[in-house]
């Protein structure tokens, strides 16, 4: 069955972050869409300095989490800290939740599901530096390659790729997750 897997990013997401799993969603035949808080294009940060820009396909306004399969949440330092301020990039976290749909978050990305208040009592990974904060948000954090709890599968930084996207994409064919929640 073609699935349809939205990519949650802003300026400033780790490239590879993005690129590595939009190429393996896309592998398996399905649709990823990098969705954005504004359409048009979005610049990578790779490497140290900013990278390529990539083509925003959808934008928080055009669409909602019914229209997808799973939601992925690529890092980087600046992505999550921009898409945490926006009530509507928090939102449409909220319902993949709210609707049981895999999320995969790696790097930094695991920050965003902090403003959403989906972490109590999850098990989750990520890059060391938001240990602390995701520990705070009730996670329990482990220093894994790659972290699967009923749907939410997390990973700690660009290394960990090809684990990030193998478990991804074995959660988003199982579909739906009755323990995935909020």
């Amino acid at each position: 069955m073609t699935k349809k897997v939205a990519i949650l990013a802003t300026n400033g997401f780790e490239e590879s972050e993005l690129k590595s799993p939009k190429e393996h969603l896309e592998q398996q035949g399905w649709t990823a869409d990098i969705v954005s808080l504004k359409s048009g294009k979005i610049k990578s940060w790779a490497d140290g300095n900013w990278g390529k820009e990539y083509d925003v396909n959808k934008t928080l306004d055009e669409v909602s989490s019914k229209d997808y399969h799973a939601l992925v949440l690529p890092g980087g330092v600046i992505n999550p800290d921009l898409l945490r301020r926006e009530e509507k990039a928090i939102s449409f976290v909220k319902d993949f939740f709210d609707e049981k749909k895999p999320v995969a978050a790696i790097c930094h990305g695991p920050q965003i599901l902090v403003n959403a208040d989906v972490l109590e009592g999850r098990n989750v990974t990520s890059f060391f530096s938001v240990k602390e904060d995701l520990i705070n948000a009730g996670a329990t954090w482990t220093d894994e390659e790659v972290v699967v709890d009923n749907g939410l599968v997390t990973s700690r930084n660009p290394d960990d790729l090809p684990a990030f996207n193998k478990k991804m994409v074995e959660e988003i064919k199982e579909g739906k997750h009755e323990l995935q929640s909020r």
